[in-house]
């Protein structure tokens, strides 16, 4: 009875472990995916503003730039931090497995030694053949002809286990130094990264303290800012809004023959209809309007993660990234507006259906009004400021109702 329970606790715990590492295993890689994505993230951020090193001015520009730095930089120490735990975890389960197959062992080699001694017992007091041929009967004879198979058999099973438990044992031992290797390893590289973390965050504070003291300026820029927005949303409602006068006109002049379905916002034909569907059905997936970068101002109204009484306030997305970088559709579209609106630069609007995208802050643009282009087609060039700073402002609107174009792009 023992032996069976025995047999069943070692079996279970094969499957548990088996279980438990693919588990583990799961997890590692995840983490590990997530560590490489995060660091390709801040290789970026370093490569960007290395570019304003030398031009680079106390502002709020520069302090948003390195708050999402900081960020990302945090999300990394966060991401190695749960590594080290899941070490330490792995560390614990395995000494535990080491410690259940070394009482294992030691059960299996105890009761194969009692057999062993049993055996020689037996053969001391009578040999194996006549113990058999002493039966006193055919049926007496057979039993103990299965009976000595059995105990063979057992034997033989027994010491099988032994020598697979032996090995099991042997490659956790293995594991467990190997867990301790990466562990010594992964502490070095959050040492490491946790100091330049500390290093992100002085230099954080050392622009806040300097910003703070600054807060009425900034205030004004920030009005300023505010009311060459409203100038820029005022041009796009006037741009969107002759599309749909336009799509009206024509669905009229050819008799209805283009619709509108319930919840859009202007007639389409059924290929605009097709465009603006698959565009939606897009949401989320877009690509970036430039290659690299990151969004160092975010859609919508919030205080500032870092610089306390002031608010920010954006209607799209600021996205930073490498002078001379290439500003590209981010879906198949056509060019239905380009102008130039003070503090935003050279702009254009493409359409998609009834959804429209915009790109403003660009040096150059190549494409023209009336144009149709492609995904990822190159439509500009972004534009470098006094500062030394690349960054194209991006919107994405669904006829006349603005949206935040961070939730249409992949995510970063």
């Amino acid at each position: 009875m023992r032996r069976i329970s025995s047999l069943f606790l070692f079996f279970t715990c094969l499957i548990i472990s088996a279980s438990s590492y693919s588990q583990v295993k799961k997890t590692r890689e995840e983490l590990e995916r997530e560590k490489i994505e995060v660091q390709s993230r801040l290789k970026e951020f370093d490569a960007i503003l290395k570019q304003t090193t030398a031009t680079k001015r106390t502002s709020i520009g520069e302090l948003n730039a390195l708050t999402r730095q900081f960020q990302s930089q945090n999300r990394l120490v966060n991401t190695i931090d749960r590594e080290v735990k899941l070490i330490n975890s792995e560390i614990t389960e395995t000494e535990n497995k080491i410690s259940a197959l070394e009482l294992q062992l030691k059960d299996l080699k105890s009761e194969y030694s009692r057999m062993i001694y049993n055996s020689s017992k037996l053969n001391r007091g009578l040999s194996i053949i006549a113990f058999v041929f002493s039966s006193s009967n055919f049926n007496q004879l057979y039993m103990r002809l299965k009976y000595l198979k059995q105990y063979s058999d057992s034997r033989k099973q027994q010491a099988a286990q032994i020598e697979k438990l032996s090995a099991d044992l042997a490659n956790q031992r293995v594991l467990l130094d190997e867990r301790k290797q990466d562990k010594v390893k992964v502490l070095a590289e959050e040492k490491a990264e946790k100091e330049k973390l500390e290093q992100m965050r002085k230099e954080q504070q050392g622009l806040v303290n300097t910003l703070s003291k600054k807060e009425r300026d900034i205030q004004r820029q920030i009005a300023a800012t505010k009311k060459q927005q409203e100038q820029l949303n005022r041009m796009i409602k006037a741009a969107i809004e002759e599309e749909i006068r336009l799509a009206e006109a024509a669905a009229k002049k050819e008799n209805s023959t283009s619709t509108k379905k319930a919840g859009t916002s202007m007639p389409m034909t059924p290929e605009a209809a097709a465009l603006s569907s698959s565009f939606a059905g897009n949401k989320g997936k877009l690509p970036w309007p430039v290659e690299t970068g990151f969004i160092a101002l975010g859609y919508g109204t919030y205080p500032h993660p870092t610089l306390k009484g002031i608010t920010l306030e954006s209607d799209g997305i600021d996205i930073r990234t490498q002078p001379n970088s290439n500003v590209r559709a981010v879906f198949d579209g056509v060019v239905t507006k380009i102008t130039t609106i003070p503090g935003y630069g050279n702009t254009l609007i493409i359409k998609h259906g009834e959804y429209f995208t915009m790109y403003s802050r660009l040096k150059s643009i190549s494409v023209k009004a009336g144009q149709n282009v492609k995904a990822k087609e190159v439509i500009g060039q972004v534009a470098t400021n006094a500062e030394g700073v690349s960054e194209v402002h991006f919107q994405t609107w669904k006829g006349l109702q603005i949206m935040d174009p961070s939730t249409w792009i992949t995510s970063k």
